[in-house]
């Protein structure tokens, strides 16, 4: 192919991370068809079209996240993914975007209905999103001003900002939502339920992501209330399911739960807790995990 004028795929350069894990790197200046197809084989193999042993990971995740789906709750009709990596070159991350893909598969959510924001994403990991057929959000989503139009008022669902992003300030619109957030921060988790501060939206939510039990466990209860103060507030209203270990994917899928909210368990909690709807400003937060919109 090069002595025809065409493109050669270069070998991937690999380094090892800390523990051992190796990463794979490429050149990432170069851009156009030979990289993002190297991009899409990695994923397909991930996703186990060529690596048995990966398959081995989809079963029990999948059912995991169909069991509270079947119920009652309204089945999700679109998806938003925060924070995913650079699925380029790092396996944890591509597996998680595998682990994705067959979600909406199993879901039945057209890949056009999933949206993706991270500020990492190379312009080849861009280009193998939109090859896929994910939609890319480009900037980092925050809410709109008190008082404006679109923003929530007691008891109702947020409409949440036209913009996309980071900051997880999206409300689900009336649409039953699944959000993938597989190692965010907690103020996305936390940002996320605040633009959703109503029984009525919340329990159109699914989260899939760090989980809510362990965030309470780890923090002082005066730190999780202070910073954290909407997953503090949601935590007697939430119900909550761990993905199944895999001895494969220690390090991928640890500490992850699949999270929804029964609108009964949610109506149960008290007026007052509705009542508090102050936007999350985190200025006394010393550890926080979150890109703020200008800071990409």
């Amino acid at each position: 192919a090069a002595a025809a004028g065409g493109w050669r795929a270069g070998r991937a350069r690999r380094r090892r991370r800390r523990g051992g894990e190796k990463e794979e790197e490429d050149d990432d200046d170069e851009e156009g068809g030979p990289g993002t197809e190297a991009v899409l084989r990695r994923l397909r193999e991930a996703r186990g079209h060529s690596d048995p042993r990966t398959a081995a990971l989809t079963p029990p995740p999948a059912g995991a996240v169909r069991a509270p789906l079947s119920g009652p709750a309204e089945p999700p009709a679109r998806c938003v993914c925060y924070g995913l990596g650079r699925f380029g070159r790092c396996p944890a991350a591509r597996y998680q975007l595998a682990f994705l893909l067959l979600l909406l598969d199993e879901l039945r959510v057209p890949p056009g209905r999933c949206a993706l924001f991270d500020p990492a994403f190379s312009a080849r990991e861009a280009a193998a999103l939109r090859a896929l057929g994910l939609c890319l959000l480009t900037e980092n989503e925050v809410s709109r001003a008190p008082g404006s139009a679109g923003h929530r008022g007691r008891g109702s669902a947020v409409t949440g900002s036209a913009l996309p992003g980071q900051e997880g300030k999206r409300g689900v619109q009336g649409a039953a939502t699944l959000f993938y957030m597989v190692h965010c921060g907690k103020a996305l988790y936390n940002n996320l339920l605040w633009s959703n501060w109503s029984p009525a939206a919340l329990s159109k939510l699914v989260i899939i992501g760090n989980s809510f039990r362990g965030i309470e466990e780890r923090l002082l209860s005066r730190i999780l209330e202070r910073d954290y103060s909407y997953i503090a507030k949601v935590l007697k209203g939430v119900e909550e399911v761990a993905l199944p270990s895999h001895p494969r994917y220690l390090d991928t899928f640890n500490d992850t739960s699949v999270h929804w909210f029964p609108l009964d368990k949610l109506q149960e909690l008290s007026p007052e807790v509705w009542d508090f709807v102050e936007e999350p400003m985190y200025q006394d937060c010393e550890d926080l995990e979150i890109i703020r919109k200008g800071e990409e």
